[in-house]
């Protein structure tokens, strides 16, 4: 196996039962000669269900969950040790604090948090840091970078961290990175309206989350009898779940065998149980809370087809585990989706139309497991051509090859202007500028 260097990944939260796509992204560079240092502000506040993510956790380096001393230390040793990397990275810090409107003390956070991260990353030998996410994480990222720690680079998902881009100083982070990925076509488009310049527009670069799918072996044709849907994600407003019970309220007379298991958990449960008592369909609408990589497998597996009703997403890992698995999808008609879900493979209704979600169920219910079987085939051609994680992991290290490679040129480059004024003027001033 190549050895392609030490890198580091920098998180808000990590690992979350939501995102095990980012854990399965940093194994897949690990596969392809990576070294990764997983870093995070924050532990996930509830209980890590999968065996997989506790073990990730175990290895994650926190910066901020119980680090007030560390942060203390960090930032004493960068003042005492790196004042000219102060002194260069006060402008960005000042800008990020005036773009976002206000927040002090979280901004003082970030750079006490940056210090840590630029130090730490310099004891492992990280030649470069990815964040997930264009929040915080990357302007902590931003921040390590500027006071002379490695490049770094981002993943832009959407959609809240689209809410206010001028706020999230998006123009100012896409600078300031050697690269930035979109995970959609859509999420791409975004990003370019957001930058001052052509330079920037050239960082941007598609690059689609995936999942590993040889994990997902195309399961056989639902029994005709089996009216199961499955709906796996946290319980959130954006994610639309408390529309189910009613359009399940609709359906029960004609299918009175219908129920959908949803997976997950989270601040919209309230809500969704009084839809569910609301609608009398306890025993149609099940609330699972969350479960392993594996349970949802199974749940997947022993449905009809998984039912997404979002109102906001980016493009759902969950989308292409089922269509891997061969199951068709209901969902909705935002951001990235409509370019991996059509109607070779899915329903697409409009988010928040309880009408157009019930016919969109009754249709599934209504065809043959054959019909079933094609929809089914047909998703797990897309994802097998759009989100394999091998092809993500194989970008990734496209983009870091071409960094490096445009970086030596560079330090050749500054390394020939030196020689020359140094000739010239024997008082020119030899030491590095970032």
């Amino acid at each position: 196996m190549p050895d392609n260097g030490a890198i580091g990944y920098i998180l808000n939260t990590y690992p979350v039962p939501s995102a095990t796509f980012i854990r399965r992204e940093i194994h897949a560079l690990e596969d392809i000669g990576f070294k990764v240092t997983p870093f995070a502000c924050r532990r996930f506040a509830g209980d890590l269900v999968d065996p997989k993510d506790r073990i990730e956790a175990a290895r994650t380096e926190y910066l901020l969950d119980g680090k007030l001393a560390d942060l203390l230390l960090a930032s004493i040793r960068e003042l005492l040790t790196n004042i000219t990397g102060v002194w260069r990275t006060l402008p960005i810090w000042k800008q990020l604090l005036s773009n976002a409107g206000g927040g002090f003390v979280r901004h003082v956070a970030y750079l006490m948090q940056a210090a840590s991260l630029r130090q730490k990353a310099s004891r492992a030998g990280i030649r470069h840091l990815h964040a997930h996410f264009g929040t915080n994480a990357t302007a902590i990222a931003m921040l390590a970078h500027s006071l002379g720690g490695p490049n770094y680079s981002f993943t832009a998902h959407g959609p809240n961290e689209f809410e206010n881009p001028a706020a999230q100083s998006f123009a100012l982070k896409i600078q300031n990175a050697t690269f930035v990925l979109a995970i959609s076509d859509y999420c791409k488009n975004l990003l370019t309206s957001f930058t001052q310049g052509a330079e920037d527009i050239e960082k941007i670069h598609i690059a689609r989350c995936g999942i590993e799918l040889a994990d997902y072996s195309p399961q056989p044709p639902v029994s005709a009898t089996n009216n199961t849907f499955v709906c796996v994600g946290r319980l959130c407003p954006e994610k639309g779940q408390v529309h189910i019970p009613a359009a399940v309220s609709a359906l029960k007379a004609d299918f009175p065998d219908i129920k959908v298991i949803l997976v997950g958990d989270g601040e919209s449960r309230a809500d969704v149980e009084a839809a569910i008592k609301k609608h009398a369909v306890e025993d149609y609408v099940i609330l699972h809370g969350w479960g392993s990589n594996s349970e949802v497998q199974d749940f997947i597996k022993s449905s009809r087809a998984l039912v997404l009703p979002s109102y906001a997403e980016g493009l759902p890992i969950v989308l292409m585990e089922s269509l891997a698995l061969a199951r068709p999808v209901i969902t909705t008609t935002i951001a990235g989706i409509p370019e991996l879900v059509d109607v070779s493979c899915g329903w697409l209704v409009p988010p928040g139309d309880v009408g157009a979600l019930t016919e969109a169920l009754r249709s599934a219910l209504s065809k043959q497991p054959a019909e079933l079987k094609r929809m089914g085939e047909a998703g797990r051609e897309r994802v097998a051509a759009m989100h394999d994680i091998r092809n993500l992991a194989r970008a990734f290290d496209d983009q870091i090859a071409r960094t490096t490679s445009q970086g030596s040129r560079q330090q050749q480059a500054d390394a020939e202007t030196v020689s020359s004024h140094r000739g010239a003027d024997p008082a020119f001033d030899t030491r590095r500028v970032e």
